[in-house]
């Protein structure tokens, strides 16, 4: 249940869902969900490398980030931000980040000279199991830069 924004102004948002380097699929996803639910959008700006959708639901914008990174895969992160007080009680906004991967689950990579086959990819890290060995290893997204996608 997303939300109610009755006598709210139109510029008012509680959250800012941040897309970094993803593409249009992704988009429409982000753009359906919000349809879906009919949750409240007060601006989309363009900024480099990607989008900022500012909305009216804490609560969605989280739930929205966490089902971007079970349906694509990719890094997620939540920060929040004193914006100020109301009736004596601390108001926050928050930040979700939706970083996109070049590469998804079910994908070869190369990872450390070897090759592996993308298993699973979660909120904050991503498994990955070696071709002929069946090895497991478990890698942060914080170490995704030494992943390439295998030819």
């Amino acid at each position: 249940m997303v939300k109610r924004t009755e006598g709210k102004r139109p510029e008012y948002y509680e959250a800012i869902l941040q897309l970094r380097e993803c593409g249009k699929e992704v988009e429409h996803f982000v753009q359906d969900e919000i349809g879906r639910e009919g949750a409240h959008i007060a601006k989309v700006k363009p900024v480099r490398g990607g989008l900022d959708y500012y909305l009216a639901d804490k609560n969605f914008t989280k739930s929205l980030g966490k089902k971007l990174v079970e349906r694509f895969g990719g890094e997620y992160k939540v920060t929040a931000s004193l914006w100020g007080q109301k009736d004596g009680k601390e108001i926050y906004r928050i930040t979700v980040l939706f970083r996109c991967f070049r590469f998804r689950k079910g994908d070869l990579v190369e990872y450390e000279g070897k090759k592996y086959l993308i298993k699973m990819m979660g909120e904050k890290e991503i498994m990955l199991q070696q071709e002929q060995t069946g090895e497991k290893k478990r890698v942060r997204y914080k170490e995704m830069k030494r992943i390439r996608k295998a030819a």
